[in-house]
């Protein structure tokens, strides 16, 4: 049995299936917010032009904490450092830079959309786009596989020597189900009316508890950067319950309207109604106006 290809020839030009996989992932999660941002009443045409930065920021920042993390390679191996189609990329790295570059972007193009809104609506994009970018990424890179394995289900990488946990299968597994549930909790919240912020907090300590497994159990963990990102999971999995906790304690009790979607854009006055309050504006300036 061969490891997956993870190049190809097209003429002289040579391609890497791990860049192909990146570029599919950051369309299909360009596509799906840009839908639940029209889907809540939001307008998404600026969304386009800020996804370039986010798709800059993301990739800067997640090559740069991967080379900080691993800079005992790097450092004695410096023509490495941008050579992403090896893979390499953090993604707490990616969310560190990407997610504030988006937010920005959103405050700047789109101010009627809040920020916690925002972090809600994008929270399971994130979850079903790392499961599709695991499988399009990892899995076709050099070294995509975890801990050595005989069991059935082991496969082969290039790079690796004997059969491999193919861990970014299972992590998709992973994203895909913490997918799904976001969608869950996001039914409740709505059909609730609030609170907004659970959604996110959830996908965050999922996705926390999900990686330190399997960067504990299933990836080897001896460096420091391998170590960094268990603390960094496990601090995900307490922040994340910690304020989902406090969201929901905090709205307990609370009344609620008719609203059956708090993600909702506000409203905006058509302009029959800044017309007549406009007009009740200058008759309360001006009591003898049009007085005969």
């Amino acid at each position: 049995m061969h490891p997956i290809p993870v190049v190809f020839h097209i003429g002289p030009l040579q391609i890497h299936t791990y860049g192909i996989g990146l570029a599919i992932t950051f369309w299909f999660a360009y596509r799906y917010f840009a839908k639940r941002l029209r889907d809540h009443g939001y307008p998404d045409a600026w969304f386009g032009r800020a996804f370039i930065w986010i798709i800059v920021a993301s990739i800067f920042g997640a090559r740069a904490v991967h080379v900080v993390s691993m800079w005992g390679f790097y450092s004695h191996n410096p023509n490495d450092i941008l050579a992403i189609w090896h893979g390499g990329l953090s993604s707490y790295g990616g969310l560190l830079f990407g997610v504030p570059a988006g937010l920005i972007c959103a405050h700047r193009w789109c101010p009627q959309l809040r920020l916690s809104v925002a972090l809600d609506l994008v929270a399971p994009v994130l979850a079903i786009a790392w499961a599709v970018g695991r499988l399009l990424g990892p899995q076709l890179m050099v070294g995509g596989g975890g801990n050595q394995t005989k069991a059935w289900y082991g496969m082969y990488y290039a790079g690796q020597v004997g059969r491999r946990v193919p861990v970014p299968i299972f992590q998709a597994i992973e994203c895909t189900a913490i997918f799904v549930l976001a969608l869950w909790i996001e039914r409740i919240i709505s059909r609730r009316g609030g609170p907004i912020g659970v959604v996110l907090t959830a996908v965050v300590t999922m996705y926390g508890a999900a990686r330190f497994f399997d960067e504990y159990v299933l990836l080897p963990h001896s460096t420091r950067g391998d170590q960094a990102v268990e603390a960094a999971s496990l601090a995900f999995v307490a922040c994340g319950a910690t304020l989902a906790l406090w969201l929901v304690w905090r709205d307990r009790g609370r009344e609620r309207d008719d609203t059956t979607d708090p993600w909702a854009a506000p409203a905006e006055p058509d302009a029959a109604e800044a017309t007549d309050a406009l007009a009740a504006t200058g008759s309360e300036t001006h009591p003898d106006r049009g007085a005969t």
